[in-house]
């Protein structure tokens, strides 16, 4: 069975970092591409990044520069190391199997809530 269990998130300010992880199991994670998405209250979910087996990265325009994803497959673990927060940051944030698709897949998990506040 799959399992993906998101830490790291919290509350910060405007300008502040935060450093997620996702602890993942159930699945060969060095073969797999993988992403991170975020929801925020009243909106749908969004991509922020992906990371493909081969290490390659993507991300959208309202992230890039800022956000970086990163994995270790010794430790089954990915990362999304987040800077320069802003106030549209905040959202659930949760990993996700696989690349790019048509529509973001719903969470597996709880996620991890992130919260900027001014």
């Amino acid at each position: 069975e799959v399992q993906l269990v998101e830490s790291g998130g919290g509350l910060v300010q405007p300008g502040g970092s935060l450093r997620l992880s996702c602890a993942a199991s159930g699945f060969i994670f060095s073969a797999s591409d993988m992403s991170w998405v975020r929801q925020a209250p009243g909106k749908g979910r969004e991509w922020v990044s992906v990371i493909t087996s081969d290490g390659a990265t993507w991300y959208p325009y309202s992230v890039e520069g800022r956000f970086f994803i990163s994995r270790d497959n010794a430790k089954n673990t990915l990362y999304l190391q987040m800077n320069s927060l802003e106030i549209d940051d905040t959202a659930v944030y949760y990993c996700a199997t696989g690349g790019l698709a048509p529509a973001p897949p719903a969470p597996r998990g709880q996620g991890t809530q992130v919260t900027v506040f001014s």
